[in-house]
């Protein structure tokens, strides 16, 4: 048996998967328990505490960061693009601010409502 930690959206999953020498035939599937989720380590945007997040509107992929921690951005400054469905989309500031934090990475998977920056 092998013990891995698996982290799916944020959330860490322990999973223990069992070795077999593919002599036996696969055993009859049970009941499957649910992994307890381990606490996760504490997202990029924690560093900003106090700060305003600018969130995800869907479910997409980054593609593009267009900002640096320490930028100014004013309403609608463009802070990244989202391609959710084959179509690009700007990621905007509602308003005026400095960028405390950016929470992803190009190439990130995000989910409705993931902070993307931060602003103070």
């Amino acid at each position: 048996m092998k013990n891995y930690v698996i982290t799916v959206n944020g959330t860490a999953y322990d999973v223990v998967v069992e070795e077999a020498d593919g002599s036996a035939a696969p055993a009859a599937a049970s009941a499957p328990k649910a992994a307890a989720p381990k606490k996760a380590a504490a997202p990029k945007a924690a560093a900003a505490a106090g700060g305003t997040p600018i969130n995800a509107p869907m479910r997409g992929t980054i593609v593009d960061v267009k900002v640096k921690v320490g930028d100014k951005v004013s309403n609608g400054t463009v802070v990244a693009v989202l391609e959710a469905m084959k179509m690009e989309n700007d990621i905007v500031s509602d308003k005026d601010g400095v960028i405390a934090a950016i929470c992803v990475n190009k190439g990130d998977s995000v989910e409705t409502g993931a902070p993307v920056v931060t602003l103070n």
